[in-house]
């Protein structure tokens, strides 16, 4: 089980980072405390793994088939490839690092299912789009409510912060039946486990990283990114989890980094304001296209590493 590892630290590592993309802004803007999200969160996160993780893990279980050691190869690439996006400070996507490293383990293989790598490539475009249209209705929806419920400070306060926390909750819910297949799904295609196996270790292991390292993700990330009225907020986080879900139930690994600046944009749509700055664009593209690619390059250049034989000479 030892081999198991580095898909448990990818799992650490994204409970660390996306954590921030459901609850950050609660937390950032003391909506929400922070370890009332962290438990929440977590909990949440094993139970999407466990219910609904099965389709996102058969899907990238079936890009291409692989060995235990090529399994442990594409975790290492994809967390080594995380580790060094998140240092030179692009926004990073888990789901496209695991994606880039079966693509590596696929060309070793001379075997990749492109079927279902153009249906993978397909969700990645429409999860930004998706989560623009998504916000945008929601705003309209939500706030023409809001605003016939006439609430006082207090009432709204209390009707903000529950509302942050339900949709905290289901965005946990999506990030664990989605992004679990990122951190276990390479070794379900080389048999060491069965699906709900993965499911639950993928699970635990995201939680982990979120009660032990959020923590300093969760309350800049928040602020970083954009910063937000508490409705416009919940907008985003809600739009977030609905996408998030709906590629969920497609079957494909989604970035919930991707899902936020689509929401974002949404609500940048209806304020007719720069809510995102051209640099923050920059940046994502160039992660979204550094990301896979970086990725299958460390998958072969693993991988050639370790094939590496000396014979002496003489």
């Amino acid at each position: 089980m030892l081999s198991l590892l580095g898909g448990v630290f990818l799992g650490w590592s994204l409970g660390a980072n996306d954590a921030s993309n459901v609850f950050g802004t609660a937390v950032s803007s003391r909506m929400v405390k922070f370890w009332t999200a962290a438990v929440l969160a977590s909990v949440f996160v094993v139970l999407g793994a466990v219910i609904s993780g099965r389709a996102g893990i058969e899907t990238l279980q079936g890009l291409t088939s692989m060995g235990l050691e090529q399994a442990v190869v594409a975790s290492v690439a994809a967390a080594l490839t995380v580790t060094l996006m998140t240092l030179l400070g692009l926004p990073v996507s888990t789901s496209q690092a695991v994606v880039g490293a079966i693509i590596g383990i696929g060309i070793l293989n001379r075997q990749l299912n492109m079927a279902g790598m153009g249906k993978v490539v397909a969700c990645w475009v429409g999860t930004p789009v998706g989560a623009l249209i998504i916000s945008y209705l929601l705003y309209r929806i939500m706030a023409s409510i809001y605003n016939r419920l006439n609430l006082n400070f207090f009432e709204s306060d209390f009707w903000l912060r529950a509302g942050m926390i339900v949709a905290g909750s289901y965005g946990a819910y999506a990030l664990g039946a989605n992004n679990v297949a990122n951190v276990t799904a390479v070794f379900v295609a080389a048999g060491l486990v069965t699906v709900f196996s993965a499911a639950l270790i993928g699970g635990l292991s995201i939680a982990f990283g979120i009660l032990t390292y959020s923590r300093p993700v969760m309350e800049t990330v928040g602020k970083k990114l954009v910063t937000l009225y508490p409705f416009s907020a919940l907008v985003v986080v809600t739009s977030v989890a609905v996408t998030v879900h709906i590629y969920t139930v497609v079957g494909v690994p989604v970035s919930t980094s991707q899902a936020v600046i689509g929401g974002v944009l949404g609500i940048g749509l209806i304020k007719g304001a720069n809510t995102v700055s051209r640099r923050t664009l920059l940046n994502i593209l160039i992660g979204w296209l550094l990301t896979p690619a970086i990725s299958c390059a460390m998958a072969l250049l693993i991988d050639f590493a370790i094939h590496l034989r000396y014979v002496p000479h003489g």
